[in-house]
Formats: C-alpha cells, sequence, structure tokens
C-alpha cells in the first residue's frame, strides 16, 4: 500500500484519517502544519499527500506549489468547505482532486486509488514513442518532452494529455474527461477537468498565441491539436 503523507491541522481529523489508513495497510505519517510536512517530503518518501486547504500559517495552497517546485507526487487537497473559489485555487496550485471534510476512510482510500491508477498508460498498438509538433509523447515511459525538454506533469496532468494525445482531433467531453482521468460521475467537478486544462497548457503550450496542442471546443470540450 502507498505511502501516504497527512497534513492536517485538526487533531481529531489526523488522528482519525491517519488510523483508518494504517488499518487497510497505508504507512502514513502525519504533521499539523504545512512547515513540518514540507520537511517530512525528503525523509518520508510519501507516494501520495493528503493536504488540508485551510493550515494556520503556510496553507494548503502555498504548501501545494512548494511540493510542486521540486515533486509530482499526487496530492488530495481536504477541504472544510465546498466553495467552489477555494477549490479551484488549490487545483490550479497544482492538486490532482479533492475531498470535502468530513469524509469516511472509505471515500478517502477510493480517492487514494483513484488517483493512483491513473499513473497506468492506455492500452493499444499506437507507437511506443509519439511526436507531435515540439512534443514528444514517451507512451510507455510514460514522459512528456517539448523541444528536446523534458516536461514534469502531475498524474492528472499526464493522464489527460495520454488520453487527449491518443485520438488527435476528436473532441472530448468534460464529463467524459472527468469519468476516464478522475474516475468521477457527477457533473459538480468538471472544474477539476477545465483546473487540470489551464495548468497543463501553462507546460506545453508557448505562452504567447493560443493554445496549438489542448484546444477548446466552445460548448462541448477539448480536443487534442497540434495546430
Amino acid at each position: 500500500m502507498p505511502r501516504v503523507l497527512l497534513i492536517e491541522d485538526d487533531p481529531s481529523i489526523r488522528e482519525g484519517v491517519g488510523l483508518g489508513l494504517r488499518r487497510r495497510g497505508h504507512e502514513v505519517s502525519a504533521a499539523e502544519t504545512g512547515e513540518a510536512g514540507l520537511a517530512l517530503m525528503g525523509s518520508f518518501l510519501p507516494e501520495l499527500v493528503l493536504l488540508d486547504l485551510m493550515l494556520p500559517g503556510m496553507n494548503g495552497v502555498q504548501v501545494c506549489r512548494r511540493i510542486r517546485e521540486t515533486s509530482q507526487v499526487p496530492i488530495i487537497m481536504l477541504t472544510a468547505r465546498g466553495d467552489d473559489f477555494d477549490i479551484v485555487v488549490g487545483l490550479e496550485a497544482g492538486a490532482d482532486d479533492y475531498i470535502v471534510k468530513p469524509a469516511r476512510t472509505e471515500v478517502i482510500e477510493a480517492r487514494i486509488k483513484a488517483v493512483l491508477r491513473r499513473l497506468g498508460a492506455p492500452a493499444g498498438s499506437r507507437p511506443e514513442v509519439e511526436f507531435h509538433g515540439e512534443l514528444a509523447i514517451d507512451r510507455a515511459g510514460l514522459a512528456v518532452a517539448k523541444n528536446g525538454e523534458r516536461v514534469p506533469l502531475a498524474p492528472s496532468e499526464l493522464k489527460l494529455l495520454l488520453h487527449l494525445s491518443a485520438s488527435p482531433e476528436q473532441v472530448f467531453s468534460r464529463q467524459h474527461l472527468l469519468e476516464y482521468v478522475w474516475e468521477h460521475s457527477y457533473h459538480a467537478d468538471a472544474r477539476l477537468v477545465d483546473a487540470c486544462v489551464r495548468r497543463l497548457r501553462t507546460k506545453v503550450e508557448d505562452p504567447d498565441g493560443s493554445p496549438r496542442y489542448i484546444q477548446t471546443v466552445r460548448g462541448f470540450g477539448y480536443r487534442f491539436g497540434p495546430l
């Protein structure tokens, strides 16, 4: 079972979630502040991070950005509110998913499994390395390069790009992408798709001009170019 770093300031939630995950076989290291959580990243080497959004001092968004400077470990945000703004800010910072507290351990475990499954390469007979303009997509190695430079992608960003690029010019609805990439089936989480697309564009698109690779089809969803 994957090692989980839990960063949560509420002691009852920290102890309850930690105990529940340990009973399911996870090795869990817990921290009550963002600073303490960051200090554990190098020594504990988590395979997934559960990160509270509303931390004292350095908040969850700041912690998420710090983690993303050096690691693409999957991150699930924990938020006590269903506030759209808070959730979108967390996703824009690099989180792969979110859970609204309180949540049963079964729900958290299911989300952890779903996030980790995204690293699986799609099946098919396509070439292992594909070239799309300036992008090189290595499906077997789960790697992406632009102009010869490796592009670091979070798991949700990578799976989204792999799925879109597997069928160039095909338009995928947000709901389809939500179900395929995040394994969610309810419409309220379509913002996960939009936030992930925005993050992905900052990494694979040129800073100037319209998107060449991840194109919006207004009223329908997204498709992969390049133009």
